[in-house]
């Protein structure tokens, strides 16, 4: 088969497994940042068994890989228990890989917003009290702005590495844009031995990361105006 009618073979599967890591990428986003918000607040609150156990957990999730959290949670309940949570079909392998994201950048993402909301000055919440605003207006009218120009450059880290770290997945055979490029070498549509796909899958890695870039540069421009 030569590269002509090799190329559309290839290009529609990246672009089907394309789909997939975007699926991953803004389902984890979705979860994460508010979990990590949540994840925050209690590791800063002042009933010290909660903030133990949180910390204990972004401890556990932050030190160890990713796609050892992985394989735990994909095989672990049906090797130990017995009961295969999440099945072997491809919506259940998208599953755990979500629950596996969405915890793990969780974690980081906590420690973003934890670093945050502490780096702000004391002297704020002691300004908007003398002017008799309540601890959820100061928050919000005074120190939220604040707090995401503080955070935008590690949280837009944190964001370009996700979009990379998708193609973990594999590791439990999700089929996203690595798995696609690497199944042509292996033998998939007709196609055996080439090597060319799982290359060309850095493209869309590299458009990807080069929009996200983009947006969060002028999203901290916005913000400059807090210096």
């Amino acid at each position: 088969m030569s590269f002509s009618e090799q190329f559309p073979i290839v290009l529609g599967s990246l672009n089907t497994g394309f789909l997939q890591t975007l699926r991953l990428f803004f389902i984890t986003l979705l979860g994460a940042i508010p979990l990590g918000m949540v994840l925050a607040v209690g590791e800063m609150s002042s009933f010290k068994p909660l903030r133990a156990v949180i910390r204990t957990l972004v401890w556990i999730i932050r030190g160890s890989p990713l796609m050892i959290q992985l394989l735990i949670i994909f095989y672990f309940p049906g090797l130990v228990f017995q009961t295969p949570l999440w099945g072997g079909g491809e919506s259940g392998r998208f599953a755990a890989a979500a629950v596996a994201f969405v915890i793990n950048y969780a974690c980081y993402f906590c420690e973003i917003f934890r670093g945050g909301i502490q780096g702000i000055p004391v002297g704020q919440d002691e300004a908007g009290m003398v002017l008799g605003m309540k601890p959820a207006q100061i928050f919000f009218r005074i120190k939220l702005l604040q707090v995401v120009k503080a955070i935008l450059p590690p949280i837009s880290n944190e964001i370009i590495t996700l979009i990379k770290d998708t193609s973990l997945a594999r590791i439990i055979a999700l089929q996203e844009i690595i798995w696609a490029g690497q199944s042509f070498m292996k033998g998939s549509q007709g196609i055996s031995g080439a090597i060319w796909p799982l290359f060309f899958t850095g493209v869309y890695y590299l458009v990807a990361t080069g929009i996200l870039t983009i947006v969060f540069a002028k999203l901290e421009k916005k913000l400059s105006f807090f210096r």
